[in-house]
């Protein structure tokens, strides 16, 4: 049996994709590594074969046109054979300590015919040139050692959120509700976490740090010049996830507050992006962007404009001047990607 199956989306990752495989590869025949080549031009597609020659009971490869990190990882669901299903992108890397607990957890919940919906672990910032490692846990949020639902969950600090990094779904989970991300688009990312959010009832948090996500390349989507240059996608992202729900229809209470501070999030990120520009026509979209939200949805909007990013506090060596809390964390790190 497959215990998770590992999708590599990988384009013109020649450099650096043997790193992530290699890390996954200790998790012997309990996973699935299936590399995606996304029409890379460079030997990537060479390197990911011989991955599949050497290792045939391990490694998968699915060649593919290029359609962008969402379509591969479309097409890695779509080749996933493993109860559960863990994106890793090809720059980055997992734990192997961490990664032989999951993988007993994962045993151990088996043997007991039990199955959840979303495991979720920390993930540490592998930032080029800064000694000590951040790594987002949430052990002040969520529940350990045991399976536990929506309603049980503590209160997310503004800036903390769930990300792919932190997130490994029953496999059949995200095949039943249709999972499809956009082609040609990034960021993604945000659609893959929070689309299915309002599907999962059965949730374990296992306080490892697994995922190692690395932050450095000058080409990277999170560079915030490359996302200044990309954020008419960041918006698009936005608003297709302001269109998924009616979140007054959520019923869980607390489910229905995280996904509107993950909206949040998006919003004050598209925000400061499109003020960082310095061009007009971006402050236009800003606008537009708040408009877009207020009429498909007043509730969250004023809980958002007036209640969330309402919460100010004083800028650090500038006494009497404030700033929204969200807004300053969010602005801080999209700067510390630099």
């Amino acid at each position: 049996m497959k215990y998770i199956s590992f999708a590599i989306p990988c384009y013109n990752s020649q450099e650096y994709m043997s790193h992530a495989i290699e890390s996954i590869l200790p998790g012997g025949e309990d996973v699935e590594i299936i590399v995606v080549n996304d029409g890379s031009k460079d030997d990537t597609l060479k390197i990911a074969r011989e991955y599949e020659a050497k290792y045939p009971q391990i490694v998968r490869v699915v060649d593919k046109e290029n359609g962008g990190h969402g379509d591969a990882v479309n097409s890695g669901l779509a080749a996933a054979s493993g109860k559960y299903f863990k994106v890793v992108d090809s720059d980055d890397w997992v734990d192997e300590e961490a990664l032989q607990k999951i993988l007993g957890l994962l045993r151990r919940l088996e043997d007991e015919e039990e199955e959840i919906d979303m495991l979720v672990s920390n993930y540490v910032y592998e930032k080029v040139g800064v000694e000590h490692k951040k790594c987002i846990h949430y052990r002040n949020v969520l529940p350990q050692d045991e399976i536990f639902h929506w309603d049980d969950i503590g209160h997310f600090h503004l800036g903390q959120y769930i990300l792919m990094h932190s997130v490994i779904y029953r496999t059949d989970l995200l095949k039943l509700i249709q999972l499809r991300l956009p082609k040609h688009t990034f960021y993604v990312d945000n659609i893959y976490v929070y689309y299915p959010l309002p599907h999962v009832r059965k949730l374990y948090y296992l306080d490892v740090d697994f995922y190692r996500y690395y932050i450095g390349r000058e080409d990277q989507s999170v560079n915030e010049k490359v996302m200044i240059s990309r954020v008419d996608q960041q918006i698009f992202v936005t608003k297709s996830m302001i269109d998924m729900y009616d979140l007054s229809k959520i019923s869980c209470k607390k489910l229905r507050a995280y996904m509107i501070n993950y909206l949040a999030i998006m919003m004050t990120v598209s925000s400061i992006l499109l003020i960082r520009s310095k061009k007009k026509e971006n402050l236009d979209k800003k606008k537009d962007l708040w408009v877009y939200l207020k009429k498909k949805d007043f509730k969250v909007f004023f809980k958002i404009r007036y209640g969330i990013l309402g919460q100010t506090m004083n800028i650090p060596g500038k006494p009497g001047r404030k700033i929204s809390s969200l807004a300053y964390i969010v602005a801080r790190r999209l700067v510390g990607f630099n």
